[in-house]
């Protein structure tokens, strides 16, 4: 396109504008009154929304951290070990599993968690470790494996 003069220039948006304006209108499309249709509201609306969505992001990942480190430090507890103790134990015994492996493990197969247990204890009761508790028979794990249904 050739423009003669310089205001025909600066009028001439053309479909830059279109096409900028749908995109943000496009991600409005589901807000209700006037920020779903009116651009200035739309975009002040859009923006908003993109920065509470990337807060959420990076809270949603410390949440899940929070929430396995909550998971490994109960089933540690169960078996009487404290959570430095039990993480100490497995490093020096080369066994390098992060929070989201050490979780699954304690929720969904107990007796493997128990293992790691059993060799994080022996590694910190060897090498000299605090926090060693000897273990309650109140604190296992049961399964219906473990229950007598006679």
């Amino acid at each position: 396109m050739v423009f003669l003069n310089l205001p025909l220039l600066v009028r001439a948006r053309g479909p830059d504008e279109f096409w900028r304006k749908r995109r943000i209108f496009k991600l409005a499309a589901h807000y209700r009154s006037r920020t779903r249709n009116v651009y200035t509201f739309a975009i002040r609306s859009v923006h908003r929304a993109l920065a509470y969505a990337t807060k959420g992001r990076k809270l949603k990942k410390l949440d899940m951290a929070q929430l396995w480190t909550t998971r490994v430090e109960a089933g540690c507890q169960q078996y009487g070990v404290a959570l430095d103790t039990f993480k100490e134990g497995l490093a020096r015994s080369d066994i390098l599993l992060n929070k989201k492996m050490l979780s699954d493990l304690a929720i969904w197969e107990p007796r493997s968690f128990e293992v790691l247990v059993n060799i994080s204890r022996e590694r910190a009761a060897v090498e000299g470790l605090p926090d060693i508790k000897r273990r309650s028979a109140f604190n296992q794990v049961y399964g219906l494996s473990n229950l007598k249904l006679d």
